[in-house]
């Protein structure tokens, strides 16, 4: 089962490893990781996406709480919230593909980001889903370079993390 759990913590050196070594330590793999500040500079968000069994991930859940840095653990895995990653892509525009590699970034509103006359370069937001479903399309073309963030979460509604606790 595929798990999203966002991690506020201490902005402090040291505090990514302690928090991935958790993880490892319980042979599940990171498929995702984002990290940076928040409002507060002090304060950093991690968004982990995981996948594995829910017994033991409640168990990471337990001892990311106990850990000195850590603020507060967010499991989104049953909660409503908005999910969005970003995507750089360099495809292959040659003469007689240009228009369809624009067609196509215009369907996903991706913005082109450079030119060069072989290739366009793309930036696209949106879900997982989303990004997956333009990069299938484009691949046909040739891909020569993707780089993706991975996603990034928020919870649905008025609450904020401070006001949740």
């Amino acid at each position: 089962m595929k798990h999203t759990i966002s991690v506020l913590v201490e902005n402090e050196f040291g505090v990514l490893p302690r928090v991935a070594g958790l993880f490892s330590g319980r042979g599940f793999n990171i498929d995702s990781l984002s990290v940076a500040p928040t409002i507060d500079e002090s304060i950093s968000r991690m968004t982990i996406v995981t996948s594995g069994d829910e017994r033991i991930l409640e168990q990471v859940t337990k001892q990311l709480n106990k850990l000195i840095d850590v603020i507060k653990v967010i499991d989104f895995t049953d909660q409503d919230f908005v999910e969005r990653e970003m995507l750089l892509v360099k495809v292959t525009a040659e003469a007689e593909t240009r228009a369809e590699v624009l067609r196509i970034a215009d369907i996903f509103r991706a913005n082109v980001v450079d030119v060069t006359p072989k290739s366009y370069s793309l930036e696209a937001t949106g879900t997982p889903q989303k990004i997956n479903a333009l990069i299938e399309l484009l691949r046909p073309l040739g891909l020569k370079e993707l780089v993706r963030s991975g996603p990034v979460v928020l919870g649905r509604g008025a609450k904020g993390w401070k006001s949740a606790e």
